[in-house]
């Protein structure tokens, strides 16, 4: 049973995801129009063994700790904070 005095704000994995987005995309086609000079006349799979833990590693490390903790009042769906 949903206990109503105890309230939990609903995370909302559709703003998650838009914000991971917004910032996911313009990273890979920057990482891209660096790797694919660079790379080139290698087949896919190469590019893609050195592009893959570039992108791992910065999501988990950065880009995702970041929007968690700037846009955790638009994810969970929170009045925003006051700015002092």
């Amino acid at each position: 049973m949903a206990d109503s005095s105890n309230p939990r704000h609903a995370l909302s994995k559709f703003r998650l995801s838009i914000l991971m987005l917004a910032a996911i995309y313009p990273f890979v086609a920057a990482i891209l129009y660096v790797l694919m000079p660079l790379t080139q006349g290698w087949p896919i799979w190469e590019r893609s063994a050195i592009l893959a833990p570039v992108m791992v590693f910065s999501i988990v490390y950065g880009i995702a700790p970041i929007i968690q903790q700037r846009f955790a009042w638009f994810i969970l769906r929170q009045p925003r904070p006051a700015v002092a």
